[in-house]
Parts: C-alpha cells; sequence; structure tokens
C-alpha cells in the first residue's frame, strides 16, 4: 500500500501537467522553446506547475510568497527524488569481531 500511495503522488503532478498541456491553453506563450517543459516533465515537475502558476496568477511578479511557494515546490521534487534512490544509498552493516565469537558450551 505505501509503494501504490509512492506512486500515486510521484505521478499527479505528470498527469495534471499533461491535462493541462492538451486540453487547456494554461502553458501557450509561457516558453521560448520545447526543452524547458520536458526537462520541467522529468525532473521537477511541482516546480514547474508552481512557475507557471506564479505566471498567471501573479503576473510574473516573484515576492515573497511567489519565492516560498518556489522552496516548497523545490523541496517536494527534491525530496521525491531522494525517496527513489535514498534506500540503495545505505552500506550494508558490518560485522565486528565480536560477533564471530563462539561461546563455550
Amino acid at each position: 500500500m505505501p509503494v501504490l500511495f509512492a506512486l500515486f503522488a510521484l505521478a499527479v503532478p505528470r498527469l495534471l501537467m499533461l491535462v493541462l498541456w492538451f486540453f487547456t491553453s494554461w502553458f501557450r506563450g509561457m516558453f521560448d522553446t520545447l526543452l524547458w517543459p520536458i526537462l520541467g516533465f522529468i525532473f521537477l515537475p511541482t516546480t514547474l506547475l508552481w512557475y507557471s502558476a506564479v505566471q498567471h496568477w501573479f503576473g510574473g511578479q516573484w515576492t515573497r510568497w511567489p519565492i516560498v511557494g518556489l522552496v516548497l515546490a523545490l523541496m517536494t521534487d527534491v525530496w521525491s527524488q531522494h525517496g527513489r534512490t535514498g534506500q540503495s544509498e545505505r552500506p550494508p552493516p558490518r560485522r565486528t569481531r565480536a560477533s564471530r565469537r563462539t561461546v563455550p558450551v
């Protein structure tokens, strides 16, 4: 069940971006090239969504609250990336000398 929740949490921003891209004009005219939306879709989907929200709702003005939202979006994206690779970075437990001794009977 936790794995399904994690997969759902990772998929929601990307699914929202696809819905906005295909069914609305939300991203139209926001980027000069297609490179930035593709990179945002792959690596930082929540940050890309927040950037587009600032462009629409705040008129592109980066004041205090849009920057706070950007930091939270970056933390969310980095945390989700760390969660996928964080388990494999731990080294295996080391055996100590005391654990090899046998107790005489």
